[in-house]
């Protein structure tokens, strides 16, 4: 009987099996290293793709240098640690260094001219290449006209180039995939938790002719000034917004309290206005005084689910992620990331697993606004172009825009001061803070008075992404020549 099973198994039509095709990691491992690692066999314990990276660094078709060191490409240093004095507002804000990465960085808070540092010291200067050093280490960015002689704090590493050429390449080649790898692990593959000037000493560099680094240098240096040109484009649009509506800065807009000589604010509210909220975090003065400021200088001051504001707002529900390795799905991005141009440690997402709520929820495209919900709420960003068909994870609502006519007008009044304070009052949670769709679709905005100047802010808006979209192709350029002509060249 047992054979006649057999025979009837080995006759039976065979599976159609599919065999994943994404490429085999492996390296090979000394005893002594096995050893020194405590006897460990898993292959977790060895990074194989930066020991990867380090053999094919060593083994490029052209001379090796340092990234630092006496005859290395660059000098770095650090500022010293000081004690912050902070303050509501002076002439000295200052950065925080994981914010290098934002296309429009915002400082964190402000230092008093009394705090006991040499405040110029901890200025950033055009052409400097600044990479973290702490925490999150290896994130780099390129000091253009946007940071130029902003202050940041002490856990930041400051680069310059000895030749102006190098500027780009070097940073375009801490940017690549196989140069961050090799920046943050020694060559046995183990990752550094701090990186200090004299790290740069041991970093090694291709050194490629002047003609590459200079095509890559010319790629990067144009990239940064299209992002400055953005940056000056939304700035304009801010402008014309307030302009318009007649809007005092945040911090002069009056407000109405029962006792102005009381530290803290008390202040009525009417039954009818209590719009089932007791938390009085949904009733401060602030949110009524800028509605009443859009309502006496807007043609009509209407919500974000108005149908001529917006087609869908989407609250993606939770969900359990299936990462797979990059090739092999979607690019999935998280509330951090909203504020870069091509964002860091992005992962991908399974579409086998994921392909159904994907196309429903969680996919972005082109001027969708983005406003994070969970955590850190009412962070605003307008979708480029490069960001069309990646995918964003459920802490972020999107706000699918009516038209085009209005898309960068939401992005740009929902990012401004007074935007945020009317997304912040929805806030509840007493542990995380949290908002959803439908608070979204209450969220009050000003339809202006003169369509021109209306359509003048959305334009600049659009434009504004364009040139961010222009910038991000050519940082990609800059990553291929690298990639083609120095780093896999043969």
């Amino acid at each position: 009987m047992v054979d006649n099973l057999a025979r009837k198994l080995d006759n039976a039509p065979k599976a159609n099996i599919e065999i994943s095709e994404a490429p085999v990691k492996w390296c090979s491992v000394s005893l002594a290293e096995m050893v020194e690692r405590g006897k460990r066999l898993e292959a977790s314990v060895f990074d194989v793709e930066a020991r990867q990276a380090w053999d094919l660094i060593n083994d490029n078709k052209y001379p090796i240098t340092s990234l630092g060191g006496v005859n290395g490409l660059t000098t770095s240093y650090t500022c010293g640690r000081f004690k912050r004095i902070w303050v509501k507002k002076s002439e000295y804000p200052i950065y925080q260094p994981s914010s290098i990465v934002d296309i429009k960085p915002t400082p964190d808070g402000y230092i008093s001219k009394k705090t006991n540092v040499n405040i110029d010291s901890l200025r950033v200067h055009k052409g400097q290449i600044l990479l973290t050093c702490s925490g999150t280490i290896g994130k780099t960015s390129l000091v253009s006209q946007t940071l130029d002689n902003a202050i940041f704090s002490h856990d930041l590493l400051r680069i310059d180039c000895k030749n102006p050429v190098d500027i780009g390449y070097i940073y375009t080649y801490l940017k690549s995939k196989i140069g961050s790898q090799i920046l943050i692990t020694n060559k046995y593959g183990a990752v550094i938790t701090h990186i200090e000037s004299e790290h740069l000493d041991t970093v090694p560099i291709p050194n490629a002719p002047d003609a590459i680094k200079s095509k890559i240098n010319d790629l990067i240096i144009q990239s940064y000034a299209l992002r400055d040109e953005s940056n000056a484009l939304i700035d304009q649009a801010q402008a014309l917004l307030v302009k318009e509506l007649n809007l005092p800065p945040i911090s002069e807009i009056k407000i109405d309290t029962l006792d102005k000589s009381k530290s803290v604010q008390t202040f009525n509210v009417k039954l009818s206005e209590m719009a089932g909220r007791a938390d009085a975090s949904y009733h401060v003065p602030i949110v009524d005084a800028i509605v009443d400021i859009l309502k006496k200088n807007a043609a009509e001051v209407t919500t974000v689910g108005d149908e001529r504001i917006s087609s869908d707002i989407i609250l993606p529900g939770r969900f359990k992620r299936v990462y797979v390795e990059e090739g092999y799905g979607r690019v999935f991005i998280g509330g951090k990331q909203l504020y870069e141009l091509d964002p860091s440690n992005k992962k991908y997402l399974s579409l086998v697993h994921h392909g159904d709520r994907i196309a429903k929820q969680l996919e972005l495209h082109e001027n969708m606004t983005l406003i994070t919900c969970s955590g850190t709420i009412g962070k605003v960003t307008l979708v480029g172009k490069q960001w069309e068909n990646w995918t964003a994870n459920q802490h972020i609502i999107r706000v699918v825009p009516a038209n085009n006519d209005v898309a960068g007008y939401i992005s740009i009044f929902l990012s401004s001061d007074y935007g945020y304070e009317l997304i912040k009052r929805f806030t509840y949670g007493s542990v995380v803070d949290e908002i959803d769709d439908n608070h979204v679709r209450q969220i009050q905005i000003p339809i202006l008075k003169n369509q021109d100047i209306q359509k003048q802010i959305n334009d600049l808006a659009l434009q504004a992404n364009e040139k961010r979209y222009q910038a991000y192709l050519l940082e990609q350029e800059a990553l291929k020549v690298l990639d083609e002509e120095v780093i896999y060249a043969e």
